[in-house]
């Protein structure tokens, strides 16, 4: 795959897990300091990493959401916790991630995300009523 090929590629799977509204943001947020870093995401993470065959998109929100969990990066887990249900990820799922972060993380981890998890899904619940 060439580099146009996996560009077009990881938009393409960055907006069907973050959704349009999302990446249209980021994108028209994009400055002479951002720009290659947004290209390098949607090339890398989104184009080699999230397109491979070797994992379903739903073990992917997974992993991200617990990788976020771990270091600590609240908004990173806040998109993620939103995106995961473009990739069938249940809340039941998630509840189960955070659970296995508070021995794996740390419980102040996990309570942050706990609580920011319920703020998301309040916000969703509210969009969707």
């Amino acid at each position: 795959m060439d580099e146009k090929q996996r560009h077009d590629k990881g938009m393409a799977v960055r907006r069907a897990v973050l959704g349009d509204a999302h990446v249209d943001r980021a994108q028209a947020n994009r400055t002479e300091l951002t720009s290659e870093f947004q290209d390098l995401i949607t090339r890398y993470a989104w184009g080699e990493i999230w397109t491979r065959p070797g994992l379903p998109r739903h073990i992917r929100s997974l992993l991200t959401i617990m990788a976020m969990i771990a270091l600590n990066r609240e908004e990173e887990l806040a998109l993620h916790l939103r995106a995961a249900a473009n990739n069938g990820v249940t809340r039941d799922e998630i509840k189960e991630v955070l659970l296995q972060a508070a021995i794996y993380c740390g419980v102040p981890a996990a309570n942050s995300a706990f609580r920011l998890a319920q703020e998301v899904f309040q916000k969703i619940d509210q969009e969707q009523s």
